[in-house]
């Protein structure tokens, strides 16, 4: 993944954790019928060179 902001690689696969809760930030969406939701742990990437950081899922064709 390129930085958008300076082109650089971004190293990816970081865990996204809210502080003092290890289970991180899901994304989900209903979807249709009984016991349809899809859900997806958040990832991000981030940028040595400027810091940046991009948020992804890995499995985002769940989502269409």
């Amino acid at each position: 993944m390129k930085c958008i902001q300076c082109q650089s690689e971004m190293t990816n696969d970081c865990r996204v954790t809210v502080e003092g809760d290890l289970s991180g930030i899901k994304i989900s969406k209903k979807g249709q019928g009984l016991f349809k939701k899809v859900t997806a742990k958040l990832k991000a990437a981030v940028c040595p060179n400027c810091g940046y950081v991009s948020f992804y899922v890995e499995d985002y064709n769940n989502f269409k």
